[in-house]
């Protein structure tokens, strides 16, 4: 009706259905509320209204379990009731809309056995008259006291009251509800101000608009015959001089329908109460709804009390108010405000799963995922923590990550560096025994100034292990590498030149070799020399295209930020361990080629030896580094260089160190040359 085109004469002076579909729906989510069934009448005014109804129930992530509709003309019939039964009885749904207005609306609810549904709240489309709460055992107390109302907005007119006494009911259309509505005056509980007195005639008969806290739709009906009385008005006073009302009665009246169109449209007046009378561009007045509560006072009435109130009119947000603690639920209610969903909310840390086959407000609920969090009830999807945080135990927030790496406050750090700097004394405390004994026989074996290189590159290995330790930053990870790689090529090339020195000593040894004047110093110093300045090249290429850098790791370690040092160009990285490699590989051979020479002065035996440990710590190294993150990678670092270096340092120098101090017998040029 609301078409301006199809029907451009129709005005509404009660709330249309759309508002009141829009005020349900406000209900329904207030009270969130979103698994409901529907029952009404088959008439196109109310299969519209339950399509707007679902419409917006689904746009509020709600679902309608049920729809069930009969006929407002037509008598029910059994099978009828026994299928809008089942489909009661059988619901999952706490809630129920009754969406009946008129004569039949309550035809139906007189043949539901209610008390097999307990728990259920009935929402119904306007202010029923129940039959006498006297009959309180009837089938009506069942819904009673479950029931929310949505009732348009009545007010009580001044004097109306004392026009119902004084009226002639004579003037009255003779007709059987109107008889009784009139009758209903009389009856001992109405109130007084306006009860009447009856004749002996008229039996008095209860009807509920003598209880009920507004008389009908009185006001509506006041509004609009003065809204029409207001239009005529303008009307004729702006075309009094225009029109003559003797004679010509019958073209006024030919004109009347359009020329009242552009009255009504436009009137705007006070009514009695002084509130502002006026249609708005869908040529509806502006009114609301009051939302009703129903239940039976200590004496068996019927109470109808106002909890809430719709006006489609006011300012969003305040459009819809209700006050819960004015609803008097019924007592088998397991919780108050009832709830009515076809699944458990999903908590916090939780999200909804829905599946094609169910409703979209039927779901099942699954913790979040890794690395997300949900903080609210109900929540389709989980959210993503940043990339620094991480989400805490429940999943309902992130929180910040923790910071890792190898500090020197945890167990592991302070073993690796007492471990260090205790390589680093044994080592410093046999380059004092060298010193000491520097001019003894089996130190200056094998040219002593590569002993004391060699040593001195020993610390100097054990020292750089701590360069692992501690928080990463641009320096020290620059430094970690390159000292790593610098100090370990000088360790090697000493190797390379003792056992080059050993092969070369035993040539040079025999008659006519032309080796004798290459056994001095120069050798060894250009091996060392040459083979480190190698290595620097390597390191200082590396530091100009991809030096190593600091870096946040933040995808490696669940609920960690790792700090780590990034070696910037892997492809320098393995160069440089493969140099290392490359340097112990031909030490290792040499020496093993050397290693059945006269053992005076050979040390090619402790240097193969020595190879052999250094190779197969630093071969199992990559693949174990490969495998770890974090600090452990670091660790497993730590312990290559220590192991190496450990090995390097016992296989070569502690069978020395054992004839210095304890066969000092055999540190004699006699005896090494005897052997």
């Amino acid at each position: 009706m609301s078409d301006a085109v199809e029907f451009p004469y129709f005005y509404r002076t009660v709330p249309s259905e759309l508002h009141l579909c829009k005020g349900i729906i406000k209900l329904l989510k207030h009270f969130n509320w979103t698994w409901v069934g529907i029952i009404a009448f088959d008439d196109d005014s109310s299969v519209r209204a339950v399509q707007i109804l679902k419409e917006g129930i689904e746009q509020n992530g709600g679902c309608i379990e049920f729809t069930e509709t009969f006929s407002r003309v037509d008598e029910l019939t059994e099978a009828k009731v026994l299928q809008i039964n089942e489909s009661i009885y059988a619901s999952s749904s706490n809630v129920i809309i009754y969406y009946c207005n008129g004569d039949n609306a309550l035809s139906l609810l007189q043949r539901i056995d209610l008390s097999r549904v307990p728990g259920k709240v009935w929402i119904v489309t306007r202010d029923m008259d129940f039959p006498s709460g006297r009959i309180r055992e009837s089938n009506f107390a069942e819904i009673k006291s479950k029931t929310l109302a949505f009732m348009p907005v009545k007010k009580n007119i001044p004097s109306f009251s004392k026009f119902l006494q004084e009226m002639d009911p004579t003037w009255l259309p003779s007709d059987f509800f109107t008889e009784l509505w009139w009758k209903g005056l009389c009856d001992s509980e109405c109130p007084k101000s306006i009860k009447r007195s009856c004749s002996s005639n008229e039996t008095p008969a209860y009807y509920t608009h003598c209880t009920n806290k507004f008389l009908g739709s009185s006001y509506n009906v006041y509004n609009a015959v003065y809204a029409l009385a207001h239009a005529l008005h303008n009307m004729v006073t702006s075309t009094a001089g225009n029109t003559m009302w003797t004679g010509e009665n019958r073209s006024f009246v030919d004109y009347l329908p359009w020329k009242l169109h552009h009255y009504l449209r436009n009137v705007h007046f006070k009514n009695i109460l002084g509130e502002d009378v006026s249609f708005d561009e869908n040529r509806d007045l502006s009114m609301g709804f009051y939302i009703i509560s129903l239940f039976f006072s200590p004496n068996g009435m019927q109470i109808n009390e106002i909890v809430g109130q719709y006006n489609p009119n006011a300012p969003l947000g305040q459009d819809f108010t209700i006050n819960e603690k004015a609803i008097m639920w019924e007592s088998t209610f397991t919780q108050v405000p009832p709830q009515s969903k076809c699944s458990q909310s999903c908590l916090p840390g939780f999200r909804k799963l829905t599946s094609k086959e169910k409703p979209v407000c039927c779901y099942d609920c699954i913790p979040c995922p890794n690395g997300e969090v949900s903080n609210q009830t109900d929540m389709d999807s989980c959210s993503r923590c940043p990339e620094d945080q991480w989400p805490n135990r429940e999943r309902t927030s992130c929180i910040p990550k923790t910071i890792q790496y190898l500090s020197y406050d945890e167990p592991l750090g302070i073993a690796l560096t007492v471990i260090s700097i205790f390589f680093f004394l044994i080592t410093a405390f046999i380059l004092g025994i060298f010193i000491n004994y520097r001019d003894t026989p089996i130190v200056k074996a094998n040219n002593k100034s590569l002993s004391y290189i060699l040593l001195f590159s020993l610390m100097f290995c054990f020292l750089c292990s701590l360069l692992f330790i501690g928080h990463p930053d641009e320096v020290t990870c620059i430094l970690r590498q390159t000292a790593f790689g610098i100090i370990f090529s000088i360790c090697l090339s000493c190797i390379l030149a003792k056992t080059v020195i050993v092969v070369m000593a035993f040539q040079a040894s025999k008659p006519g070799s032309k080796l004798q004047k290459w056994m001095g110093s120069r050798v060894s110093n250009s091996i060392v020399l040459s083979c480190s300045f190698l290595q620097a090249v390597l390191c200082l290429v590396w530091l100009g295209t991809a030096p190593p850098f600091s870096y946040l790791n933040m995808q490696s370690e669940t609920g960690a930020i790792l700090i780590e040092c990034n070696e910037g160009s892997i492809t320098a990285f393995y160069c440089v361990l493969g140099y290392l490699g490359l340097l112990a590989g031909v030490s290792f051979f040499i020496a093993f080629l050397a290693r059945n020479l006269p053992e005076g002065f050979n040390e090619a035996k402790y240097i193969t030896f020595s190879m052999l440990v250094f190779c197969s710590v630093w071969v199992s190294f990559i693949p174990t580094y490969l495998s770890t993150r974090g600090k452990y990678m670091v660790a497993v670092e730590i312990f290559a260089i220590l192991a190496s270096s450990a090995g390097l340092l016992g296989c070569i120098f502690i069978p020395k160190c054992y004839i210095i101090i304890m066969r000092p017998d055999r540190n004699h040029r006699k005896y090494l040359t005897s052997n």
